[in-house]
């Protein structure tokens, strides 16, 4: 039997693996934690030493956003090891991935803020992003702090919808 640093490495790989996309660190976080697979300190230290080992890689190009998936080598790992992940906690797993995999994918790729200017408007940050690069990003000016909210709380539910339209007003 493994020992649960090992475990909880090959917990990861196999996040990674069931995700199929990159992750952002506090993605990544959110979810072994919420769902009590790893601990917070155990995972960040799990993350590096895959990291370091290069069993996981940063397939972002944006330094401040990184984003990680598994490598060739860490599913190599991943197979070899598989079956050392308790199967009930691979099918939790699967699972969650499965049921939860729009609101992780919306966590990290519709970025949303604001902030008050000096005039008393508000800014409205919003953005959509994929592993490499921003596919869009919008900055409004907002003149009531309750319609910047708003639009903050709502554009990971509207953002697609948003995207299109205007993709297709520019293209036509």
């Amino acid at each position: 039997m493994f020992d649960q640093v090992a475990l909880n490495k090959l917990i990861l790989l196999y996040v990674f693996d069931t995700m199929d996309v990159p992750l952002q660190e506090n993605v990544l976080l959110d979810m072994t934690m919420d769902n009590d697979w790893i601990p917070y300190m155990d995972c960040k230290e799990a993350l590096g030493a895959l990291l370091r080992s290069g069993f996981v890689a940063n397939m972002s190009a944006r330094a401040n956003t990184p984003r990680y998936t598994i490598t060739s080598d860490g599913r190599e790992c991943l197979n070899h090891f598989y079956h050392s992940i308790p199967t009930s906690l691979r099918e939790e797993i699967a699972e969650n991935i499965k049921n939860n995999r729009i609101s992780y994918r919306k966590k990290q790729d519709y970025f949303s803020d604001y902030y008050k200017n000096a005039d008393g408007t508000y800014t409205v940050l919003l953005r959509i992003e994929t592993a490499t690069f921003p596919l869009m990003e919008l900055k409004l000016n907002i003149q009531s702090r309750h319609t910047a909210k708003w639009i903050f709380k709502n554009w990971s539910d509207k953002a697609p919808q948003i995207y299109e339209f205007i993709h297709e007003q520019l293209v036509e």
